[in-house]
């Protein structure tokens, strides 16, 4: 819920509160749930190519967001992205 040094809080970017900086838009780091997976498991997950811990996250977060009648937007997977 809270940002971490130079991570923002993964609260402000799933609800839509985060602005990437200019550096954030650089490393590929747009609004997302990738971003999400960045700030928990940035380094061992992120800008790795495909992972596929990734794609099994993802895929889950893509079922709850259909039974919820939610869209999961864009930027799902981290893998071309700079970790934090």
């Amino acid at each position: 819920m809270r940002p971490q040094g130079n991570k923002p809080s993964s609260h402000n970017v799933i609800t839509g509160g985060w602005t990437p900086s200019a550096a954030d838009t650089n490393a590929g780091r747009l609004p997302g749930y990738d971003v999400i997976t960045n700030i928990i498991n940035g380094e061992l997950e992120c800008g790795r190519g495909p992972d596929s811990r990734v794609q099994s996250r993802i895929g889950f977060y893509q079922r709850y967001c259909q039974l919820l009648g939610v869209s999961p937007g864009n930027n799902l997977d981290c893998n071309n992205q700079a970790p934090f």
